[in-house]
Protein backbone atom coordinates (compact mmCIF):
# COMPACT_ATOMS: atom_id res chain seq x y z
CA UNK A 1 0.00 0.00 0.00
CA UNK A 2 1.38 3.40 -0.97
CA UNK A 3 2.09 6.16 1.55
CA UNK A 4 -0.50 8.31 -0.22
CA UNK A 5 -3.26 5.72 0.27
CA UNK A 6 -2.30 5.13 3.88
CA UNK A 7 -2.47 8.79 4.83
CA UNK A 8 -5.77 9.17 2.99
CA UNK A 9 -7.23 6.34 5.09
CA UNK A 10 -5.71 7.88 8.19
CA UNK A 11 -7.40 11.22 7.58
CA UNK A 12 -10.85 9.61 7.44
CA UNK A 13 -10.66 7.81 10.79
CA UNK A 14 -11.91 9.64 13.91
CA UNK A 15 -9.26 10.49 16.49
CA UNK A 16 -11.06 8.52 19.19
CA UNK A 17 -10.40 5.28 17.29
CA UNK A 18 -6.66 5.87 17.55
CA UNK A 19 -6.97 6.54 21.27
CA UNK A 20 -8.35 3.01 21.60
CA UNK A 21 -5.77 1.51 19.25
CA UNK A 22 -2.91 2.98 21.27
CA UNK A 23 -4.46 2.39 24.69
CA UNK A 24 -1.55 1.64 26.99
CA UNK A 25 0.97 2.38 24.21
CA UNK A 26 0.94 6.18 24.09
CA UNK A 27 4.22 7.94 23.29
CA UNK A 28 5.31 10.33 26.03
CA UNK A 29 8.12 12.85 26.32
CA UNK A 30 8.87 15.82 28.54
CA UNK A 31 5.73 15.05 30.52
CA UNK A 32 3.44 15.40 27.49
CA UNK A 33 1.63 12.85 25.34
CA UNK A 34 1.81 12.55 21.56
CA UNK A 35 -1.53 12.81 19.76
CA UNK A 36 -2.49 9.28 18.68
CA UNK A 37 -3.24 10.26 15.10
CA UNK A 38 0.18 11.92 14.97
CA UNK A 39 1.67 8.78 16.49
CA UNK A 40 0.26 6.65 13.70
CA UNK A 41 1.26 9.17 11.02
CA UNK A 42 4.83 9.23 12.33
CA UNK A 43 4.94 5.45 12.16
CA UNK A 44 3.70 5.43 8.56
CA UNK A 45 6.11 8.16 7.47
CA UNK A 46 9.05 6.48 9.21
CA UNK A 47 8.41 3.24 7.33
CA UNK A 48 7.74 4.86 3.95
CA UNK A 49 10.36 7.62 3.85
CA UNK A 50 13.48 7.16 1.74
CA UNK A 51 16.64 6.79 3.90
CA UNK A 52 18.43 10.13 4.06
CA UNK A 53 21.55 8.76 2.33
CA UNK A 54 19.35 7.88 -0.66
CA UNK A 55 17.25 11.06 -0.63
CA UNK A 56 17.16 13.42 -3.59
CA UNK A 57 15.96 16.99 -3.83
CA UNK A 58 13.49 15.98 -6.53
CA UNK A 59 11.92 13.27 -4.37
CA UNK A 60 11.72 15.57 -1.34
CA UNK A 61 9.93 18.20 -3.41
CA UNK A 62 7.45 15.68 -4.78
CA UNK A 63 6.76 14.39 -1.28
CA UNK A 64 5.72 17.74 0.19
CA UNK A 65 3.45 18.49 -2.76
CA UNK A 66 1.77 15.07 -2.50
CA UNK A 67 1.31 15.29 1.27
CA UNK A 68 -0.21 18.73 0.95
CA UNK A 69 -2.60 17.60 -1.75
CA UNK A 70 -3.80 14.75 0.45
CA UNK A 71 -3.97 16.34 3.88
CA UNK A 72 -4.47 20.09 3.44
CA UNK A 73 -8.22 19.71 3.94
CA UNK A 74 -11.12 21.05 1.92
CA UNK A 75 -10.32 24.11 -0.24
CA UNK A 76 -11.36 27.50 1.14
CA UNK A 77 -13.05 29.91 -1.26
CA UNK A 78 -11.51 33.30 -1.94
CA UNK A 79 -13.21 36.26 -3.58
CA UNK A 80 -10.13 36.72 -5.75
CA UNK A 81 -6.82 34.93 -6.32
CA UNK A 82 -4.13 36.51 -8.49
CA UNK A 83 -0.82 35.02 -9.65
CA UNK A 84 1.80 37.51 -10.77
CA UNK A 85 5.44 38.41 -10.25
CA UNK A 86 7.22 41.14 -8.35
CA UNK A 87 10.78 42.38 -8.90
CA UNK A 88 13.45 40.73 -6.79
CA UNK A 89 17.20 41.07 -6.32
CA UNK A 90 17.94 38.45 -8.99
CA UNK A 91 14.88 38.58 -11.22
CA UNK A 92 11.15 38.30 -10.83
CA UNK A 93 9.66 36.52 -7.81
CA UNK A 94 6.37 34.64 -8.40
CA UNK A 95 3.66 35.45 -5.85
CA UNK A 96 0.01 34.60 -5.25
CA UNK A 97 -2.37 37.13 -3.72
CA UNK A 98 -5.39 35.82 -1.79
CA UNK A 99 -8.28 38.22 -1.16
CA UNK A 100 -11.20 36.99 0.97
CA UNK A 101 -14.64 38.52 0.51
CA UNK A 102 -14.41 40.09 3.98
CA UNK A 103 -11.19 42.01 3.22
CA UNK A 104 -11.59 45.82 3.13
CA UNK A 105 -10.12 48.00 0.41
CA UNK A 106 -7.31 48.77 0.78
CA UNK A 107 -6.65 45.59 2.72
CA UNK A 108 -4.12 44.73 5.41
CA UNK A 109 -1.82 41.99 4.17
CA UNK A 110 0.27 39.12 5.46
CA UNK A 111 3.44 38.48 3.44
CA UNK A 112 3.68 34.70 3.73
CA UNK A 113 6.70 32.43 3.29
CA UNK A 114 6.19 28.69 2.86
CA UNK A 115 8.20 26.07 4.70
CA UNK A 116 10.16 23.20 3.22
CA UNK A 117 13.70 23.31 4.55
CA UNK A 118 14.70 26.02 2.05
CA UNK A 119 14.87 23.38 -0.69
CA UNK A 120 11.23 22.46 -1.28
CA UNK A 121 7.71 23.76 -0.86
CA UNK A 122 5.88 26.19 -3.10
CA UNK A 123 2.86 28.41 -3.50
CA UNK A 124 0.91 25.24 -4.31
CA UNK A 125 2.06 23.23 -1.28
CA UNK A 126 0.94 26.00 1.10
CA UNK A 127 -2.16 27.10 -0.76
CA UNK A 128 -4.44 25.65 1.91
CA UNK A 129 -2.59 27.18 4.86
CA UNK A 130 -2.53 30.70 3.44
CA UNK A 131 -6.14 30.52 2.20
CA UNK A 132 -7.25 29.68 5.73
CA UNK A 133 -5.27 32.48 7.32
CA UNK A 134 -6.79 34.93 4.85
CA UNK A 135 -10.33 33.64 5.36
CA UNK A 136 -10.14 33.48 9.16
CA UNK A 137 -8.48 36.89 9.48
CA UNK A 138 -10.32 38.87 6.83
CA UNK A 139 -7.08 40.21 5.32
CA UNK A 140 -5.12 39.52 2.14
CA UNK A 141 -2.18 37.14 2.00
CA UNK A 142 0.70 37.45 -0.45
CA UNK A 143 2.36 34.04 -0.76
CA UNK A 144 5.98 34.35 -1.91
CA UNK A 145 7.64 31.73 -4.14
CA UNK A 146 11.20 32.62 -3.11
CA UNK A 147 14.24 30.98 -4.69
CA UNK A 148 15.07 27.48 -3.45
CA UNK A 149 18.36 25.74 -2.76
CA UNK A 150 20.47 23.98 -3.85
CA UNK A 151 19.99 25.79 -7.18
CA UNK A 152 19.97 29.09 -5.27
CA UNK A 153 21.78 28.81 -1.97
CA UNK A 154 21.76 31.17 1.00
CA UNK A 155 21.24 34.12 1.07
CA UNK A 156 18.96 33.95 -1.99
CA UNK A 157 15.85 33.02 0.02
CA UNK A 158 16.31 35.72 2.66
CA UNK A 159 17.09 38.31 0.00
CA UNK A 160 13.81 37.45 -1.74
CA UNK A 161 11.90 37.47 1.54
CA UNK A 162 13.00 40.99 2.41
CA UNK A 163 12.43 42.16 -1.17
CA UNK A 164 8.82 40.92 -1.01
CA UNK A 165 8.22 42.80 2.23
CA UNK A 166 9.63 45.99 0.72
CA UNK A 167 7.57 45.57 -2.45
CA UNK A 168 4.36 45.46 -0.44
CA UNK A 169 5.41 48.48 1.62
CA UNK A 170 6.32 50.47 -1.50
CA UNK A 171 3.95 49.16 -4.19
CA UNK A 172 1.20 47.21 -2.46
CA UNK A 173 -1.32 49.98 -3.03
CA UNK A 174 -1.18 49.14 -6.74
CA UNK A 175 -2.85 45.82 -5.87
CA UNK A 176 -5.36 47.18 -3.36
CA UNK A 177 -3.17 46.54 -0.31
CA UNK A 178 -2.52 48.89 2.60
CA UNK A 179 1.26 49.43 2.75
CA UNK A 180 0.97 50.65 6.33
CA UNK A 181 -0.74 47.51 7.60
CA UNK A 182 1.63 44.68 6.76
CA UNK A 183 2.57 41.51 8.65
CA UNK A 184 5.04 38.75 7.81
CA UNK A 185 4.74 35.08 8.62
CA UNK A 186 5.75 31.58 7.72
CA UNK A 187 6.16 28.02 8.91
CA UNK A 188 9.45 26.21 9.58
CA UNK A 189 11.99 27.64 7.11
CA UNK A 190 9.34 30.20 6.19
CA UNK A 191 9.27 31.25 9.83
CA UNK A 192 13.02 31.73 9.61
CA UNK A 193 12.52 34.00 6.59
CA UNK A 194 9.85 36.04 8.39
CA UNK A 195 12.14 36.52 11.38
CA UNK A 196 15.05 37.55 9.15
CA UNK A 197 12.83 39.95 7.18
CA UNK A 198 12.05 41.80 10.41
CA UNK A 199 15.71 41.88 11.38
CA UNK A 200 16.67 43.05 7.88
CA UNK A 201 14.13 45.86 8.14
CA UNK A 202 15.81 46.99 11.35
CA UNK A 203 19.28 46.74 9.79
CA UNK A 204 18.23 48.78 6.75
CA UNK A 205 16.15 51.30 8.66
CA UNK A 206 12.95 50.44 6.78
CA UNK A 207 9.51 50.10 8.41
CA UNK A 208 8.85 47.14 10.67
CA UNK A 209 5.82 45.00 9.91
CA UNK A 210 3.01 45.35 12.41
CA UNK A 211 3.37 41.70 13.41
CA UNK A 212 5.40 38.56 12.74
CA UNK A 213 3.84 35.10 12.79
CA UNK A 214 6.46 32.41 13.37
CA UNK A 215 5.06 28.88 13.06
CA UNK A 216 7.57 26.37 14.46
CA UNK A 217 10.45 28.37 12.91
CA UNK A 218 14.02 27.24 12.56
CA UNK A 219 16.12 29.94 14.22
CA UNK A 220 19.55 28.40 14.84
CA UNK A 221 21.29 26.31 12.18
CA UNK A 222 23.63 24.83 14.79
CA UNK A 223 20.80 22.49 15.85
CA UNK A 224 22.14 22.16 19.38
CA UNK A 225 18.87 22.70 21.27
CA UNK A 226 17.87 19.77 23.47
CA UNK A 227 14.75 18.98 21.43
CA UNK A 228 16.92 18.12 18.41
CA UNK A 229 18.25 15.13 20.34
CA UNK A 230 15.08 14.33 22.29
CA UNK A 231 12.99 14.10 19.11
CA UNK A 232 15.77 13.16 16.70
CA UNK A 233 13.91 10.23 15.15
CA UNK A 234 10.38 8.97 14.80
CA UNK A 235 8.53 12.28 14.97
CA UNK A 236 7.87 13.20 11.33
CA UNK A 237 10.88 15.56 11.01
CA UNK A 238 14.21 13.98 11.91
CA UNK A 239 17.52 15.42 13.01
CA UNK A 240 19.33 13.86 10.05
CA UNK A 241 16.85 15.41 7.62
CA UNK A 242 17.36 18.83 9.22
CA UNK A 243 21.10 18.51 8.63
CA UNK A 244 20.44 17.45 5.03
CA UNK A 245 18.27 20.52 4.44
CA UNK A 246 20.90 22.76 5.99
CA UNK A 247 23.73 21.28 3.94
CA UNK A 248 21.76 21.87 0.74
CA UNK A 249 20.90 25.43 1.79
CA UNK A 250 24.23 26.79 3.01
CA UNK A 251 27.41 26.99 0.97
CA UNK A 252 29.96 26.93 3.80
CA UNK A 253 30.02 25.85 7.49
CA UNK A 254 30.82 29.40 8.61
CA UNK A 255 27.42 30.56 7.36
CA UNK A 256 25.73 28.59 10.15
CA UNK A 257 26.56 31.39 12.57
CA UNK A 258 25.51 34.29 10.34
CA UNK A 259 22.41 35.94 11.77
CA UNK A 260 20.60 35.95 8.42
CA UNK A 261 20.87 32.14 8.43
CA UNK A 262 20.37 31.80 12.20
CA UNK A 263 18.24 34.76 13.37
CA UNK A 264 18.23 33.32 16.88
CA UNK A 265 21.88 34.32 17.19
CA UNK A 266 21.07 38.02 16.73
CA UNK A 267 21.70 39.80 20.04
CA UNK A 268 19.99 43.11 19.25
CA UNK A 269 16.29 42.32 18.99
CA UNK A 270 14.87 45.53 20.45
CA UNK A 271 12.31 47.29 18.28
CA UNK A 272 11.31 44.28 16.18
CA UNK A 273 7.69 43.64 15.23
CA UNK A 274 5.41 42.06 17.85
CA UNK A 275 5.44 38.29 17.44
CA UNK A 276 3.29 35.21 17.81
CA UNK A 277 5.40 32.04 18.00
CA UNK A 278 3.59 28.70 17.60
CA UNK A 279 5.38 25.44 18.37
CA UNK A 280 4.65 21.72 18.48
CA UNK A 281 5.48 19.61 21.52
CA UNK A 282 7.12 16.74 19.60
CA UNK A 283 9.17 18.81 17.16
CA UNK A 284 12.98 18.91 16.94
CA UNK A 285 12.66 22.69 16.34
CA UNK A 286 10.59 23.28 19.48
CA UNK A 287 13.28 24.45 21.86
CA UNK A 288 15.11 26.78 19.46
CA UNK A 289 11.82 28.41 18.47
CA UNK A 290 10.78 28.92 22.09
CA UNK A 291 14.26 30.19 22.95
CA UNK A 292 13.89 32.85 20.25
CA UNK A 293 10.48 33.76 21.63
CA UNK A 294 11.97 34.28 25.09
CA UNK A 295 14.78 36.38 23.63
CA UNK A 296 12.23 38.60 21.89
CA UNK A 297 10.35 39.04 25.15
CA UNK A 298 13.54 39.88 27.06
CA UNK A 299 14.31 42.52 24.39
CA UNK A 300 10.97 44.17 25.08
CA UNK A 301 9.21 42.91 21.96
CA UNK A 302 5.48 42.29 22.58
CA UNK A 303 4.99 38.61 21.93
CA UNK A 304 2.94 35.53 22.62
CA UNK A 305 3.90 31.89 22.50
CA UNK A 306 1.56 28.97 21.99
CA UNK A 307 2.64 25.33 22.14
CA UNK A 308 0.42 22.54 20.82
CA UNK A 309 1.83 19.83 23.02
CA UNK A 310 0.62 16.69 21.28
CA UNK A 311 1.54 17.85 17.77
CA UNK A 312 4.48 17.28 15.43
CA UNK A 313 6.34 19.57 13.06
CA UNK A 314 4.28 20.83 10.14
CA UNK A 315 0.90 20.08 11.72
CA UNK A 316 -0.68 23.43 10.74
CA UNK A 317 -0.57 22.42 7.07
CA UNK A 318 -2.42 19.17 7.83
CA UNK A 319 -5.90 20.52 8.45
CA UNK A 320 -7.44 17.48 6.80
CA UNK A 321 -5.94 15.37 9.58
CA UNK A 322 -5.70 17.42 12.76
CA UNK A 323 -8.47 19.56 14.31
CA UNK A 324 -5.63 21.20 16.22
CA UNK A 325 -4.38 22.64 12.92
CA UNK A 326 -7.62 24.54 12.40
CA UNK A 327 -7.49 25.81 15.98
CA UNK A 328 -3.91 27.00 15.54
CA UNK A 329 -4.68 28.75 12.25
CA UNK A 330 -7.74 30.48 13.68
CA UNK A 331 -5.73 31.67 16.68
CA UNK A 332 -2.94 32.93 14.41
CA UNK A 333 -5.40 34.71 12.11
CA UNK A 334 -7.17 36.36 15.03
CA UNK A 335 -3.85 37.57 16.46
CA UNK A 336 -2.85 39.06 13.11
CA UNK A 337 -6.29 40.60 12.66
CA UNK A 338 -6.05 42.32 16.05
CA UNK A 339 -2.71 43.83 15.07
CA UNK A 340 -3.51 44.72 11.46
CA UNK A 341 -6.96 46.20 12.02
CA UNK A 342 -6.38 48.13 15.24
CA UNK A 343 -2.99 49.78 14.70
Amino acid sequence: MSQQLLVKILSSIPGGVFNLVYLGRRVRGDGIILNTKAQFLCRVVEKQTVPIEQETVENAREQIENLSALLAGDPVHMADVQDFSIPGPAGDIPVRLYRPASAPSPSPVLVGYHGGGFIRGSIASHDGLFRRLAAYGGFCVLSVDYRLAPEHRYPAAVDDAYAALRWVQEHGAERGLDPDRVAVGGDSSGGNLAAVACQDAKRHGTPQPLCQLLMYPTTDANFTAESHDRFANGFFLTKDRMHWYRDNYLSAPAEINEVRASPGLETDLAGLAPALVITAGFDPLRDEAESYARALKEAGVPMGILRFEGMVHGFMSLTGLFPEAEKALKTAAETLKNRLFTE
